[in-house]
């Protein structure tokens, strides 16, 4: 297995989801247009070929480091790193007018980059592997936030659930109810996330878990008012949060769990679970931005990546399942102590990924997650 990151992986700490004024948007869909239009020749799908460096701008420690060398021996090239800390500081950074050839949006932020024209169109035909992910997991053949995958092939899947101190509280009972357990009190983190939180909520009310309507969003808020006195705070660091003492329960990224587990001297004392109202589901993308200045070297990346060794490795790494035919039985193996991690195919077919709403929608949900922050 190949060592763990010296840091944990707690990337997605900034997911905020209201972010329409920083891309200077005012479209529904929460969409941006860039400054200028790009031209057909410059969304076009190219050809896998060494056209120079890869200029990569990801999360920090998302690709092993032994894959990341071996692509620049094979094919005598230099992977040249930049790392962002949320969503929106990669699309300010593409706003700005910085070139990178590959990125890695989630679902929703596919969705947005598409909508305003800044991907290029990926040929699938061109990747050696691509039939390993298309051809097994269909959800992705043509997911809702870019259609036919033409612009985009899924890095990573993952859910929310509970992540857990089995030492101290004992057995949860499988619901986001558990969240307010007297044995918990004052001892509980959420996600610093606003889409997290109030997912979690909706999914208790039964409502969508991206609900913009304002009676829906008042109802949540008075949910979760509940639980805020209740909480230590809301922290993204569910990792070390568990590992250290200082949560005894917290709202938990199934991949932080299972990259966890290279930390923890003995699993046993945590337990993750994915609640039964339902687990937010969630994924990353490959994809290569419009005015990325290698765009062939991009694609030879992520042809590299797709080979089954090359899975097996960053799954290992990073603790997030890639669906890739032939790798399953690595991730499974990972999270034996923590069989909640699995992504399904049943998991994407129950789609309740985060969607991109209305300005007003976004705004509305900016609002509740004031109020519920403040108490």
């Amino acid at each position: 297995m190949s060592p763990a990151p010296p840091t944990p992986p707690t990337r997605r700490a900034l997911l905020r989801a209201g972010a329409c004024g920083l891309l200077g948007a005012a479209a529904a869909g929460c969409g941006f247009m860039p400054a200028q239009r790009p031209d057909a020749g410059a969304l076009a799908p190219v050809p896998p070929r060494v056209d120079g460096d890869l200029v990569y701008f990801n999360w920090a420690d998302y690709v092993d480091p032994a894959v990341f060398k071996g692509f620049e021996k094979e094919y005598g090239v230099r992977v040249v790193q930049s790392n962002f800390d949320s969503m929106e500081g990669m699309v300010a950074k593409l706003n700005a007018g910085n070139r990178y050839d590959i990125v890695f949006p989630t679902a929703k932020w596919a969705q947005r980059l598409v909508r305003g024209g800044r991907l290029r169109r990926i040929d699938h035909s061109h990747l050696t592997n691509a039939h390993a992910i298309f051809g097994t997991y269909t959800y992705f053949a043509d997911p809702w936030y870019d259609p036919g995958s033409a612009h985009t092939v899924p890095f990573t899947a993952y859910k929310t659930g509970i992540g857990w101190r089995r030492d101290r509280i004992g057995e949860l009972t499988g619901s986001w109810k558990d969240l307010w357990s007297d044995k918990a009190r004052g001892k509980v983190f959420l996600l610093d996330d606003r889409d997290e939180v109030l997912g979690m909520g909706a999914l208790q009310l039964g409502l969508d878990v991206s609900t913009g309507d304002g009676r829906d969003l008042d109802r949540i808020a008075s949910l979760l008012g509940t639980l805020r006195p209740r909480l230590r705070g809301f922290s993204s660091d569910s990792y070390n949060n568990l590992l250290n003492g200082n949560a005894v329960m917290t709202q938990a990224w199934s991949g932080d769990m299972a990259a966890m587990l290279n930390q923890a001297k003995d699993p046993s004392v945590f337990g993750f679970q994915a609640p039964k109202e339902g687990t937010p589901i969630n994924s990353d993308c490959y994809a290569i931005p419009w005015n990325a200045p290698h765009p062939g070297t991009a694609m030879l990346f992520i042809d590299y990546m797709l080979r089954p060794e090359n899975v097996k490795k960053n799954i290992e790494y990073i603790g997030y399942p890639m669906p890739v035919a032939g790798t399953e039985k690595t991730y499974a193996d990972l999270v034996r102590p923590f069989p909640e991690c699995l992504v399904t195919q049943d998991d994407l077919k129950a789609d309740l990924f985060f969607r991109n709403g209305g300005r007003a929608a976004e705004d509305a949900r900016d609002t509740a997650w004031t109020h519920v922050k403040a108490g």
